[in-house]
């Protein structure tokens, strides 16, 4: 089921979309197709309510225009990609890339990057940030070390394969900080453990 739910004064939208490996939407029989949802009648608003209104002096601020992010991820959550009008990051769980607590690659784990190495060429990328992460179990302090070597082992093959491009990188680890899913369970552990690549599209710094 999805639900749309107007906010005055902002927009933000974010899209989800489910793949498996070979592009298909995961939920093969959706309730409701997209695009054909009935109409969202807005409610009605009392311009007199003096909840609504602005206290004597005050002003509104600036309007800015929010990001647009739209997210794609597979459905194992292996992969994921997010994207904004002015920046891409691919999360790539350490499943895919590394053996179990290890920061050596495996030989899946290049053609994997060599994804991402298109993606950085054809943006023309100048400045690549490399981060890794771990979940929560285990010290804090091995966990900064594997997800810095886990990030420097990416880096490296960013590195050779984009030698000639111009690029400076920043890699780092942040252990079990910032985690994007549940810590409490193996399938949220599973994707804190993770190398991210991102970069300012638009051939930005």
């Amino acid at each position: 089921m999805r639900a749309t739910t107007s906010l005055a004064g902002a927009l933000l939208l974010v899209s989800l979309q489910l793949t498996t490996a070979g592009g298909a939407a995961a939920d093969d029989n959706p309730s409701i197709p997209p695009g054909s949802g009935t109409a969202y009648t807005p409610p009605k608003i009392d311009g007199n309510n003096p909840g609504l209104k602005m206290r004597d002096g005050a002003t509104l601020a600036e309007p800015r225009v929010l990001d647009i992010v739209s997210i794609v991820e597979t459905e194992g959550g292996e992969e994921r990609r997010e994207e904004t009008s002015s920046n891409l990051k691919f999360a790539l769980q350490a499943e895919v890339l590394f053996g179990k607590d290890s920061a050596e690659l495996t030989p899946q784990a290049n053609g994997r990057i060599a994804a991402i190495v298109a993606e950085i060429k054809k943006h023309n990328a100048k400045k690549v940030r490399v981060f890794g992460f771990t979940d929560n179990l285990g010290t804090y302090q091995h966990g900064l070390v594997l997800s810095k070597n886990r990030a420097d082992a990416v880096h490296s093959v960013l590195s050779q394969q984009l030698a000639d491009a111009g690029i400076t990188y920043e890699v780092r680890g942040y252990s079990e900080d910032y985690p994007i899913a549940d810590n409490t369970t193996e399938e949220g552990r599973k994707k804190n453990r993770r190398v991210e690549v991102s970069f300012p599209t638009g051939g930005s710094s």
